[in-house]
């Protein structure tokens, strides 16, 4: 299964029913928290959450409706006993704020935390496992902000079964071709692995654009995702306090959609000003149709 469950969708000033952003996203037996905002282990209880599979948190960046609730979170998961590994990946200053609130309250986490930072400007895989892979890129915000790419790979490669038969390779042995292997027939040919099989398929592909002004240089990161999360702030007549703010509108996130060939997209990341958000849709899908809100408590199939 890979799927996005949405946490919150609020901006800086959370509301009664709508709550700063966090998201998590599910890759099989896998669950990765992207953002952390103020009353995200509560979100996760509301919802049910499974947070033994919680394997890695990815922060974007450092404003606090992105990451105040992170502490909290991980001094939870100590309290109820987690002994299993886990990683945070975000800006290398998180670290050192980690690190002076567990000092600061002479905590001990009962679990082995590590922390990757990242630094400003990267862009690239900063994950492999198993069938996982996560990249970041820098999105255009007031401070360092990162945006994540993940894709859950399909790694077996594709048999082509007349091409197998042709060479006489036993049904016993066609999974070994599909994990890469060659064949040694007991003539002593050696029937190489590309002869018989193809590359696996693409894997499905999410990706979560940070908070970020409107910006086309992000494009190469977004095209052809299965589905994209971008955030519109403000509807699309405040463009200019937008842009100040370094934010984006319903029909910009729409247009980098569009350009992008995406599939899906969800925005979010929406103003405490706004109390209906049906306006944010209206504008945004006639630019790009197949555009959801990101809906608290809503799972999102990738």
């Amino acid at each position: 299964m890979f799927a996005v469950t949405i946490l919150g969708n609020n901006s800086a000033i959370p509301t009664l029913d709508r709550h700063p952003t966090a998201q998590i996203v599910t890759c099989n037996e896998q669950l990765l928290l992207i953002d952390c905002g103020e009353g995200t282990q509560l979100q996760i209880a509301r919802y049910k959450i499974r947070r033994s599979k919680l394997r890695y948190i990815f922060i974007s960046h450092l404003h606090g409706d992105h990451y105040f609730g992170l502490i909290g979170l991980l001094n939870t998961l100590s309290l109820m006993g987690r002994t299993e590994p886990l990683s945070v990946y975000g800006p290398e200053e998180l670290g050192q704020i980690i690190q002076l609130q567990l000092d600061c309250s002479a905590t001990e986490l009962k679990f082995q935390l590590s922390f990757i930072p990242l630094q400003p400007g990267y862009s690239g895989v900063i994950l492999e496992d198993k069938d996982l892979q996560v990249g970041c890129f820098p999105t255009e915000h007031r401070i360092t902000c990162f945006g994540f790419s993940i894709q859950l790979q399909k790694k077996k490669r594709r048999l082509i079964a007349e091409q197998a038969r042709a060479y006489e390779i036993p049904a016993a042995y066609l999974s070994k071709l599909q994990d890469g292997a060659d064949y040694l027939r007991k003539d002593g040919v050696l029937v190489k692995n590309d002869w018989v099989t193809l590359p696996p398929c693409p894997g499905k592909r999410y990706v979560y654009c940070a908070d970020t002004i409107y910006d086309t240089n992000l494009i190469p990161w977004l095209r052809n995702a299965d589905m994209m999360y971008h955030e519109t702030t403000y509807l699309h007549a405040l463009q200019e306090r937008a842009a100040e703010r370094y934010h984006s509108t319903s029909i910009q996130a729409a247009s980098l959609a569009a350009a992008a060939n995406v599939k899906k997209l969800l925005i979010g990341h929406f103003s405490s000003k706004y109390t209906a958000l049906q306006p944010f849709l209206d504008e945004a899908q006639p630019v790009f149709s197949n555009t959801a809100i990101a809906e608290e408590g809503v799972t999102y199939i990738v």
